[in-house]
């Protein structure tokens, strides 16, 4: 049967199990929402970080009246801008109490000070809903968990990339040529598989410095070794069949052979061990987050947000550490389930 026969049924088989379907709908629809952050979430300010001190640590489904002025200076984005970093607020909105209208103007009482104000101009009242209630800054944690599932993604997208194209170059060449160039390899191999993944993504953070790129590159240079180890394995059987043997009677090049006749069929083990990494790498970020040598503030890691609420656990407000926990759990549930769909759905024997 050909490849690709193979591929199909593989891909046919993963769709009807109800689990891996279910996984990979919860893992389109991250994807989505983390292109598409800024359409929908309540707070469209850059990384969702518009502060109400007044409004700290409020519970879920808590609503606020806003009296909103515009700014003197008005700011123009084009849409891109918005679309990708968010949109630069152009009005200030003030936490009120209650308010009287008059001609002209409106006289309000402040929530931050509760001293009855007089405003002329032009403005408008607006009531805002926080559907997940607000973290200790006053910041909209829906908003914030919304935007955490970019970070968590784009990590991870980033991460998966870097480790694949280390790891299928070095597993395809020592796969393939064998002998000394395959044991200088296998030795680097082998020495960055005994150093904890953990101690040398920090190791590479500090190294790098701190920020949102530098764990891209970290996590990606750590996740490289089990995919070569898997294509190593892989081209080591398929070079010794009889379809490799005629491609090099034939006079074809090594690169022809190893791009077009044997990294083919070494893409299904390397999708099963990329949706591990990638669950893998949504768990380091958030670790590196939650140590502070992750992404940096204000950019809303979900690993970051447990980091400055985890001492409200033995409060009652435990559902704001409760909440990216469980963000991190269901993604990271969804990878591993997709990946053993995929695992079985590959499996050649079955």
């Amino acid at each position: 049967m050909k490849q690709e026969s193979l591929n199909y049924l593989a891909w046919l088989k993963l769709l009807s199990n109800r689990s891996s379907l279910l996984s990979l709908f919860v893992i389109v629809f991250c994807f989505f929402t983390s292109f598409c952050s800024y359409l929908f979430i309540p707070d469209k300010t850059p990384y969702a970080n518009q502060m109400y001190l007044e409004l700290a640590t409020l519970p879920p489904f808590s609503e606020s009246q806003f009296l909103v002025t515009p700014k003197k200076n008005v700011i123009e984005q084009s849409f891109f801008e918005y679309f990708f970093k968010g949109k630069k607020t152009d009005v200030i909105k003030i936490p009120i109490v209650n308010y009287s209208e008059f001609t002209g103007g409106v006289n309000y009482i402040s929530l931050a000070t509760n001293d009855k104000i007089k405003y002329t101009g032009s403005y408008s009242i607006k009531n805002q809903t926080f559907w997940l209630g607000t973290d200790r800054f006053g910041r909209d944690l829906l908003s914030r968990i919304i935007y955490g599932v970019r970070v968590s993604m784009a990590v991870g997208i980033i991460a998966v990339i870097i480790s694949l194209i280390i790891g299928i170059t070095l597993g395809l060449i020592a796969g393939f040529y064998r002998g000394r160039i395959d044991d200088i390899i296998m030795w680097f191999v082998n020495v960055i598989w005994s150093i904890p993944t953990l101690l040398m993504v920090i190791a590479i953070t500090l190294a790098l410095g701190k920020g949102f790129w530098q764990v891209f590159v970290a996590v990606g240079l750590t996740m490289w070794v089990e995919v070569a180890r898997i294509v190593r394995g892989q081209v080591i059987a398929i070079r010794e069949l009889e379809y490799i043997e005629a491609s090099k009677v034939l006079a074809y090049s090594p690169f022809r052979i190893i791009t077009k006749h044997i990294l083919p069929n070494v893409i299904g083990p390397v999708i099963v061990i990329s949706a591990a990494n990638f669950a893998a790498a949504i768990l380091i970020e958030a670790g590196l987050s939650f140590l502070g040598i992750g992404a940096q503030p204000p950019i809303p890691s979900w690993g970051s947000i447990i980091k400055d609420h985890y001492s409200y656990i033995i409060m009652d407000k435990a559902y704001l550490a409760i909440v990216p926990g469980t963000a991190i759990m269901i993604l990271v549930l969804s990878f591993m389930v997709l990946g053993n769909g995929l695992r079985d759905a590959f499996d050649v024997r079955n």
